[in-house]
């Protein structure tokens, strides 16, 4: 398990740091980083959410599953209200209010949370991964989304700190890839082998890109610009103290006072998944709404190193639980 958490965050590490030399030996232009973000969100990542809903879920476990969906709905939605109030508390400027809420709530739950899974749990934890991957998919794309981009600090009126209502973004190209996708798992339509391949490729590039973009932006902004300021302390207690605390407690009242007779590796599945890392595209939505991109990449960037913490200290705990 520790291996496994060391491997992701090599690989990650990697990544960012290709796209941090590459761009520092001056392969990209300004105009570059623009244009990999946009094929990240509208190309890439709809196909990789597509195929996932179609390689990962099976129709018959659509009902089964719902039953234990209450566990991280309950969580996602206890951080949603817990980090609007921290945002109030702290007068987070607008900018980093939506990043800070979605660094909070949803979690890089495909390239991390999946492969963490699959080596802690076993394939037969998978019915169980998809509730946490199903719940932060629908998280992210139906509300977090729209979090970054009513923040745009571009688009405020009259100073009062709150952006103006954007129909367009309200159903972002991920979220449109979700639904086809769990249209076509409910209605058993088949994919031609030769459509399937190319989602796959192009799905394929979604992790890579985000990553490359993040070291772009690293480059950009120069390594001695990530500090760990008040909002970036916050938003990491939050992400990997104040939610699996949350999770915590939700299984224990469920087992002690609803007397829910939860199999150990459903527990074990809800409380590690609800100590991965932050979203890979956070940079990216942040650079979609001209959110504080810096903001966003400091935080995707110490919270995948400080996972690698987090993850062994849950894992003692499920022990007592």
């Amino acid at each position: 398990m520790f291996l496994t958490a060391i491997s992701s965050i090599i690989i990650i590490i990697f990544i960012i740091g290709l796209g941090y030399v590459l761009k520092r030996k001056n392969w990209f232009d300004d105009q570059f980083g623009k244009g990999l973000s946009k094929i990240a969100i509208k190309v890439a990542l709809p196909c990789a959410i597509f195929s996932s809903v179609l390689k990962h879920l099976k129709r018959e476990e659509l009902l089964s599953l719902s039953d234990n969906l209450i566990y991280p709905v309950i969580t996602v939605v206890c951080a949603y209200i817990i980090s609007y109030i921290l945002v109030k508390l702290l007068k987070i400027r607008p900018g980093r209010r939506g990043i800070f809420m979605n660094a909070i709530a949803n979690t890089n739950v495909v390239s991390i949370g999946l492969p963490l899974n699959m080596s802690i749990f076993g394939a037969a934890s998978m019915p169980f991964f998809l509730i946490c991957y199903i719940t932060n998919t629908l998280s992210t794309w139906v509300f977090g989304v729209y979090l970054i981009n009513n923040d745009d600090p571009t688009k405020l009126e009259g100073g009062n700190g709150e952006s103006k209502f954007n129909w367009k973004k309200l159903i972002p190209a991920p979220m449109i890839g979700l639904v086809i996708g769990i249209v076509f798992l409910v209605a058993g339509i088949p994919v031609p082998h030769a459509v399937e391949t190319i989602l796959k490729y192009l799905g394929g590039m979604t992790v890579p890109l985000s990553l490359i973009y993040v070291g772009i932006r690293l480059a950009d902004a120069g390594l001695t610009s990530i500090r760990f300021e008040r909002d970036v302390v916050m938003a990491l207690i939050g992400r990997f103290i104040i939610v699996p605390i949350i999770m915590i407690v939700v299984v224990i009242v469920s087992q002690k006072i609803f007397g829910v007779d939860m199999v150990p590796m459903l527990k074990g599945t809800l409380i590690v998944q609800s100590g991965v890392p932050m979203l890979a595209v956070l940079p990216i939505l942040a650079t979609e709404a001209h959110g504080d991109v810096k903001y966003a990449t400091t935080l995707l960037v110490s919270s995948t190193v400080i996972f690698i913490v987090i993850i062994p200290i849950l894992m003692e705990i499920l022990q007592f639980i």
